[in-house]
């Protein structure tokens, strides 16, 4: 994820940081929304750049941390959703990390 990450352009990586900084600080970016059926915590961040959209998805929710589980180049052709396979990488992000955590 990481690598994926280092590859986006430097302006989105730039606006990006800036939105997950300050959710570290404990406010939200306004390019920072819920992402829709994680429950609360769990916010993508969107940024368009050129022709393109790039997202990554964090939750603060546990042990009161700032995670990123995932970041991606958008490349669904089927309207403004996440797509389906992104989404299921979030899920089990998510859910490796709570385990993980609780133990």
């Amino acid at each position: 994820m990481r690598k994926a990450y280092e590859a986006f352009p430097q302006p989105v990586r730039d606006r990006m940081n800036t939105a997950l900084t300050m959710a570290a600080h404990g406010s939200k970016a306004d390019i920072a929304k819920p992402m829709k059926g994680f429950g609360p915590g769990v916010m993508e961040i969107a940024v368009r750049f050129r022709t393109n959209a790039w997202r990554a998805v964090y939750l603060t929710e546990i042990a009161g941390t700032l995670w990123v589980v995932h970041a991606f180049q958008k490349k669904s052709k089927s309207g403004i959703g996440t797509p389906k396979s992104d989404i299921d990488v979030v899920r089990a992000r998510i859910r490796r990390l709570r385990q993980e955590l609780a133990t």
